[in-house]
């Protein structure tokens, strides 16, 4: 069943730059689908389109039914309620424990305390961090913070999970530690679009791949890896 249909998308600039243009996509329920390109290629803009923190100049981005592209702005929040979002810096409050982090997502829904604490306890054991509820960010390493990141994004279980180079500061192995969350994630029924510049995790994952070159979607592979770009 597909979820996301793009058609005809362009977002130009009022520099003058035009970071996507004639871009078309189609992407069913439970993809894993890896952004690759070079930088500057309309990666970032890409995922940033998705989650209506950019306007497409034209086209559409239609989202389980939703034109994104039309959506008003104050019902934005309407659409990211239904959306988890993981970023390169973590974005995690630092005042607040691991906990604090993941439940703060269900608290400005106003759900009830017991539920606020079954799905948040239900994410950090998800991504291996029920031991460390009580932790502050600042106690975590890079990839600790990085999965209370991703346990905050799915807790009100999102039917899609964008990523924008969540593994771009950690080592290798952190990085494939991520990675395997992910797909845990992927295999429970989310659909995953992640853009990286990480080659030799793409690679290793044989998801599906679409390459960006210069903001236009040159290539569509079903299990495609980077080297595709050197092609």
């Amino acid at each position: 069943m597909e979820l996301i249909r793009i058609k005809d998308l362009e977002k130009k600039y009022k520099t003058g730059v035009t970071a996507i243009y004639d871009f078309d996509l189609k992407v069913k329920k439970g993809d894993f689908i890896f952004v690759i390109g070079a930088s500057g290629s309309g990666k970032s803009t890409l995922i940033r389109m998705l989650y209506r923190e950019e306007k497409p100049t034209k086209g559409s981005i239609i989202i389980g039914g939703v034109d994104v592209a039309k959506l008003r702005n104050r019902k934005v929040y309407k659409l990211r309620r239904k959306l988890g979002i993981v970023f390169q810096d973590f974005k995690l409050l630092p005042k607040l424990t691991v906990y604090e982090n993941v439940a703060f997502a269900l608290e400005i829904l106003g759900l009830p305390r017991d539920e606020i604490r079954k799905k948040s306890m239900n994410a950090l054991n998800l991504v291996g961090l029920k031991n460390k509820a009580k932790n502050y960010p600042d106690q975590l390493s890079g990839g600790e913070q990085q999965r209370v990141a991703i346990a905050r994004a799915i807790v009100n279980d999102p039917k899609l999970l964008l990523c924008d180079e969540p593994t771009g500061n950690l080592d290798p192995e952190t990085s494939w530690e991520i990675m395997q969350v992910l797909e845990e994630i992927n295999k429970l029924g989310t659909t995953i679009i992640m853009a990286t510049h990480d080659k030799e995790m793409v690679n290793r994952m044989k998801k599906r791949v679409i390459l960006i070159d210069a903001g236009r979607l040159k290539q569509d592979y079903a299990k495609g890896t980077y080297t595709h770009e050197i092609v």
